[in-house]
Formats: structure tokens, sequence, C-alpha cells
């Protein structure tokens, strides 16, 4: 499978990543190697990996427990301890190894310790190889507000082998497939498609999926890095669904997963997209029923509403305290910086109970 080359960071698939990384590591001459894992990727995924490594650089891991919950700065306070206990210059080099969570504070880690480092990311989960670890935003949560210290700095490198997915539980697997979906209802309405009939979808196709689904994002990042227009694009469902998230975070109720929460924000935002005329009847008709057939519909209260509502004002990509929405223009198809009301946004989940 050909690598996404740009002139920022490139993106290597399967088998043929190793060798790069090889090539990478005999250029740069680093001084170190520091993974971090979580606990379930040091078990399970760090052994595959470090098969794959030729390198004579010493080598530390750095593991930390798993879930979102460990996504914040006193984590990162541990993890920058760390580094500096094992005597971590600015020749060492991370090695990103996990899903969302990792790469994210891993990349926030690196992009700040001792004012930056080269760091690698190695998506684990599905999610990580379709949005995660592609596009240089890093970052931690801020008590329950998703995302909201960080940075958008690159990686030196991005290595993508779906072997990792072989130890995924299914509702991770289906949690990444929510930004799949998105991918296509932003940019590529062929690739949408794919998706409408999934039981009859040829998984062995998945590397293929994974790759387009790369090449969107990347195709949009490269046009945009700091997300200054079309990269805000790639927020289409998370508006809502982030602040469904961070409801969830914070509230007594199970914890969402990041696609879980997306996939009900897409729905949502489709219904935006739809009262303003954007999309058709029987195009909203059509997502909202792929997306509830994959993923189990959430119940959200008046009180649930009520409050997450009132995290819109946090959402990062608000502009003089006004929110504004990624809304899809039909299937395929984007408009960004779009204003919305709350009595559309309150109407909005009513029919999505429906």
């Amino acid at each position: 499978m050909q690598p996404i080359l740009s002139d920022i960071y490139s993106v290597y698939f399967g088998s043929e990543s190793y060798p790069q990384l090889a090539a990478l590591l005999a250029a740069k001459k680093y001084s170190c190697i520091y993974i971090i894992a979580d606990s379930n990727t040091a078990a399970l995924c760090l052994p595959v990996f470090l098969s794959q490594v030729v390198t004579d650089l010493p080598l530390e891991i750095i593991e930390i427990d798993h879930g979102e919950s460990m996504k914040t700065i006193m984590t990162c306070l541990e993890v920058w301890s760390a580094l500096t206990d094992l005597g971590a210059d600015r020749k060492g080099l991370i090695i990103n190894l996990g899903g969302g969570v990792i790469t994210d504070l891993g990349g926030f880690v690196a992009s700040t310790y001792k004012r930056g480092i080269d760091f690698i990311n190695v998506p684990t989960t599905l999610l990580g190889m379709v949005d995660a670890a592609i596009g240089g935003k890093n970052g931690v949560d801020l008590l329950n507000l998703k995302n909201q210290v960080g940075t958008i700095t690159a990686p030196a490198m991005v290595i993508i082998d779906s072997i990792f997915l072989e130890t995924l539980p299914q509702n991770e697997m289906r949690s990444g497939l929510a930004e799949m979906l998105k991918h296509g209802l932003i940019a590529d309405r062929a690739y949408w498609v794919k998706f409408l009939d999934l039981e009859n979808l040829d998984f062995v196709d998945l590397d293929e999926l994974i790759y387009r689904s790369v090449e969107i994002k990347n195709d949009i990042v490269m046009q945009d890095p700091t997300e200054n227009g079309i990269r805000k694009a790639l927020n289409f469902g998370h508006t809502l669904g982030h602040a469904i998230e961070s409801h969830f975070l914070a509230s007594e109720k199970s914890t969402l997963l990041h696609g879980e929460a997306i996939a009900a924000g897409m729905v949502l935002e489709s219904f935006v997209s739809f009262e303003k005329e954007l999309l058709s009847a029987a195009e909203y008709s059509e997502i909202k029923k792929t997306i509830k057939n994959i993923f189990p519909a959430i119940l959200f209260s008046e009180n649930d509403v009520k409050c997450i509502l009132s995290l819109l004002i946090h959402d990062k990509k608000n502009e003089y305290g006004t929110v504004k929405f990624a809304l899809i223009d039909g299937i395929g198809k984007i408009i960004i910086d779009q204003n919305t009301e709350n009595n559309v946004i309150i109407a909005a989940f009513s029919d999505y109970k429906i």
C-alpha cells in the first residue's frame, strides 16, 4: 500500500512501515526512544511492535493506565517527570503506541517537553488510525471538557498497521467506524454508500477503507493545518458530539466511547442540516437510519439536553461567543461556520428519539 506523503509528515501502512521507521531512526540520530503506552497496549501491542523495530538505540517504556480518565494534565505531569528522571534530552524520540488517548496525550507531552521533541504516532485502534493519530492535533481534557488544552504539532511519522486491530473489542471497532462514516458524509458520497449495507461489507477490504479515510482527512488537513478554514469540516458531528461526550463524562451516566457520542452528534447535526434546507428529507432519513442501525440509541432526558446546550459555549470552534457548526450541504459536501438556534438543536434531540 502506497504511503501518503506530504511536506509536513508522512503516513506509512502495514509491514512496509517498519523499514521507513528504521531509516528515520538512522537518519535523525536520536539519543533514546521513549514509548508511551497504556496498560492494554503495553500488554497486547507492544511485543508485536518491538518485534518489528530495528535499532541499536536505548529504549524506555512509559506506561499509563487505560482510559479517557487518564487524558489529563496530571497524567502529562507524570510523563514529563518520568522523561526527566530518565534523562530525556531534546534529541529523544517519543513513540505513542495506542488509541486516541495515547496519541493525543503523547503528542502533547512531546510538543511541550523541552519546548518540543520529535514524536511518532502508532495508532492501535480503528479510531486512532482513521482520525486521532492523523493531522497533528494533540491535547488533553480539562475536567470534563474535551481537548481544551493542546497544540497543533505534526508527528515525524505515522505508522498504520491493521494487525493491531486483532486485539480490539467490537465496541471499539464500532467507535472508529463513526469517523469513517463522517469522512464519507463530508467529502465522498461513494465512500459513504459502501457503509449502507454494513452486514455485507467485506472487511477483508478493511485496509482499503482505512486508507481512504486517512486520505480524506489528510487531504483536508494539508489544505488548512491550523484549522482557520476548511479543516473545520472535520468537526461535523463533533460540536454536539463532544458536548454529549463531556456531559456523560461529568454525570453519573455510563461513559460513552468517543465514536458513540459522535455518531449521535452526526444524526443531530444532520437534522440541523435538514432544517436549514441543506439536506433533503430522503438524505436525512438515510443518514439517521444507517447510523442508528449501527450504534445503539442514547437516551437523553430533558435535563441532559439542557446540560449539553450549556456545554456548547466551550466548543473550540466558537468565535466571539457564537456557536459555529459544520453542516452537510448534501451527502459528500460540507459548509462551515454555520450559526444554529437553540430551538433547532432542541428539535434535533426530539427527532433523534423517534
